[in-house]
């Protein structure tokens, strides 16, 4: 054999070699990565750092005669903040205001929010204005839970509905003309305390409760940041951390791009019982069970003939009822599952059955009964 050719065929085998060897190491690799892995900041966060709700009352000022009118609460507003102007409303007298509305603020301020940064509100109408196109929000303080004042909001309504009627009673309404938002309308006046930065402790606290995941996030942070972490009960995990917030900031980040493997949901079937929605997880199984489901359809029909009397004779035209009953039941197959079917399995056999969402339901239920059925049922 010429020497060149051995050369190109062991070439060749080399390069097959090399090619083997690559497709085992990503083989290898895939192996090595974590099914169905999740982040640490996707299954929970840290205890106090989280979003809190703010509320607050106002009166939203310039509607082209769209606002509430005389309402009594409305007029009560104005004459408050006609009084923090200088100007004091003489007793017994009820101003017509078309063009102002009671509203709502709402809020949420994000956590670690610092005195003077702005945050978007929401506004709605509390009483019969018809619109808040083209109206500005009037100074109104935000307060939270405890009663303390966390933010001051003030600006122009940014309206995505439209209304409009005429004189006829006709009217034409576009999305929701009651609610408006303002983008960055409010401004931060006080900070939520978050416990980041005081105590050796910090607490994690799981989205849902479950042992398992907690354990496995547990062994996943001690396995990175070794003594770090421990478990209190199915919902919560106690971190040792470092004092200086700089350091402890740092694990907080380290921890939250952790991978975990969750524990597997519990079995669960979801009925929504206005809709005919059902919902099955993957959790989901069978024991042994045969499901025989059909229909049967009574149909009564009601026929009136006219009968002509014979001729020549003293008989009179009369009608003559018929009826016609009949019974049909349709002729459906037994499904037979065998023990611990998956989601799929069952949806074929369901789907082979002909059954319809009210169906569903019913034999779901009456599968659960007799104790075939492994999971919790929720009605929504």
């Amino acid at each position: 054999m010429d020497p060149r050719l051995r050369g190109d065929d062991e070439v060749r085998g080399g390069i097959r070699l090399l090619a083997h060897l690559a497709r085992a190491a990503i083989a290898l690799t895939l192996l090595t990565v974590p099914a169905h892995a999740e982040r640490v900041r996707d299954l929970g966060q840290f205890q106090g750092v989280r979003t809190n709700q703010l509320t607050g009352y106002g009166v939203v000022v310039g509607l082209p005669g769209t606002g509430d009118d005389n309402l009594e609460y409305l007029t009560q507003a104005m004459k408050g903040v006609s009084g923090r102007m200088g100007l004091t409303l003489p007793p017994g007298i009820a101003p017509g205001l078309k063009n102002a509305a009671a509203v709502m603020i709402t809020a949420d301020l994000p956590a670690f929010a610092k005195p003077g940064q702005r945050i978007d509100v929401t506004v709605s109408t509390i009483g019969k204005a018809k619109s808040l196109r083209g109206g500005a929000l009037i100074l109104t303080a935000l307060y939270g839970a405890d009663g303390q004042v966390y933010a001051m909001a003030q600006g122009n309504l940014a309206v995505g509905g439209l209304d409009a009627s005429g004189r006829d009673g006709s009217k034409v309404t576009v999305n929701i003309p009651t609610v408006g938002r303002i983008a960055e309308g409010a401004s931060v006046e006080r900070a939520v305390a978050t416990g980041f930065d005081s105590g050796e402790m910090l607490r994690w606290n799981l989205f849902e409760a479950d042992f398992l995941t907690a354990a496995r996030v547990r062994d996943a942070i001690n396995t990175r940041l070794p003594n770090t972490a421990s478990v209190e009960d199915g919902v919560t995990l106690a971190l040792r951390l470092p004092g200086n917030p700089d350091s402890r900031a740092s694990v907080m980040a380290a921890i939250e791009m952790i991978d975990v493997n969750p524990a597997e949901t519990a079995a669960r079937v979801i009925v929504n019982s206005r809709t005919g929605t059902v919902v099955i997880n993957s959790a989901v199984r069978l024991s042994p069970a045969a499901i025989s489901h059909g229909k049967l359809t009574v149909r009564v029909e009601e026929n009136q003939q006219v009968v002509q009397p014979a001729p020549f004779s003293r008989g009179r035209t009369a009608t003559e009822q018929h009826s016609n009953v009949s019974a049909e039941e349709e002729n459906r197959s037994v499904a037979l599952f065998r023990g611990g079917a998956s989601l799929s399995k069952v949806v074929d056999a369901l789907n082979m059955l002909g059954v319809t969402p009210s169906d569903l339901v019913a034999i779901l239920e009456a599968l659960k009964q007799a104790g075939a059925l492994k999971a919790e049922m929720v009605i929504i």
